[in-house]
């Protein structure tokens, strides 16, 4: 992913990080650019919803062709749910 695409793509997040219903991260928890660097790492692409909700990072990204849903935790990066988006 390009520089600038990546910069892009967190200005999105950024944007969207006050939309309703959003919790707000702990002081202990990863960063958002952190969380995107973890599913990178795991063969996301294209990230396009990124919020804390109920105790975890969730959002959407592509991988392998195809919209996922996943669930991250807060404080390890590690990947607790990702599933085709319906």
């Amino acid at each position: 992913m390009t520089k600038a695409f990546k910069g892009i793509v967190l200005g999105l997040l950024l944007a969207g990080a006050g939309s309703a219903g959003a919790d707000v991260p702990g002081s202990d928890w990863m960063s958002r650019e952190q969380v995107i660097q973890k599913l990178e790492q795991a063969g996301f692409t294209r990230v396009t919803q990124l919020e804390a909700d109920d105790g975890h990072w969730e959002g959407e990204a592509w991988k392998d062709g195809r919209l996922m849903e996943f669930h991250v935790d807060p404080r390890s990066g590690a990947i607790t749910k990702a599933e085709p988006k319906d």
